[in-house]
């Protein structure tokens, strides 16, 4: 048997990828995040055993785990998005590795990517960011040390935050001195999902737009200056001059 840790995507069923949805079709166990997972996702699933782990802990999922491997019945393990970003997949590995329990990784259309989408936005232009920081706000735990926000900040890269909404203001004073007041950022609130609703405005304005909104939770902050960027140059490798392995010097321009 073989655990399968499958990325379901943002929210939208459709995202979810085409090798992750057989898997989920034709696994008899399947082990969900029900609190991010919208049970769309499930359908066409012929499981014989279905369980939301929302409420369940490490030591219950992996006994449920153990118990299909003696069994010899292959496990869909859903996440949201993508399972290797904020997952907690890596604890559950480590526990299959000491149990000798075979597991693969199937990727997930991440939040970030779904964000991007609505807001009809590339989040590396040329000369304007070629780096994307994916991290979240520190509230309960700490971050590892030079990964503290103001830190990251310092690039000036395109940034998405996750689990920080409820401490906007502070993470907007940690971004003005790097950004500045001008700098466009946007607040998304269930990409995907049927209720999705956003906010895009500036570092001055956006503290307002959010409240005005009541976003409180399930929402990925976005911030940069390739939102809306309109000038900037044009990518080196679509231009007619540009030579490469797929593109002779006699190509005819038409």
């Amino acid at each position: 048997m073989t655990v399968y840790f499958i990325g379901a995507g943002p929210g939208d069923p459709e995202l979810i990828t085409v090798k992750g949805q057989r898997l989920l079709r034709s696994c008899p166990v399947i082990l969900y995040a029900g609190s991010l997972v919208p049970e769309a996702v499930l359908e066409g699933h012929q499981a014989q055993l279905l369980i939301n782990t929302a409420e369940l802990h490490l030591g219950q999922i992996i006994q449920l785990i153990r118990e299909a491997h003696d069994n010899g019945q292959d496990v869909a393990r859903v996440h949201s998005g993508d399972p290797s970003l904020y997952g907690a997949i890596g604890e559950q590995i480590r526990h299959l590795r000491a149990l000798a329990i075979p597991f693969q990784i199937i990727p997930g259309v991440t939040a970030t990517a779904a964000c991007a989408a609505l807001l009809e936005s590339e989040l590396t232009l040329p000369a304007v960011s070629q780096t994307v920081i994916l991290t979240r706000y520190a509230s309960k735990s700490e971050m590892p040390a030079g990964e503290q926000l103001a830190d990251l900040a310092r690039h000036g890269a395109t940034m998405a935050i996750h689990l920080g909404v409820v401490h906007l203001a502070k993470i907007v004073a940690e971004l003005l001195p790097h950004y500045g007041a001008d700098c466009p950022i946007a607040v998304v609130h269930r990409a995907s999902w049927p209720d999705q609703d956003w906010v895009s405005g500036t570092l001055a304005d956006i503290e307002a737009l959010v409240q005005a909104k009541g976003f409180r939770r399930t929402a990925l902050i976005l911030v940069g200056r390739v939102l809306g960027a309109e000038d900037f140059a044009d990518s080196a490798l679509y231009q007619a001059g540009t030579q490469h392995l797929f593109r002779a010097p006699h190509t005819i321009e038409r």
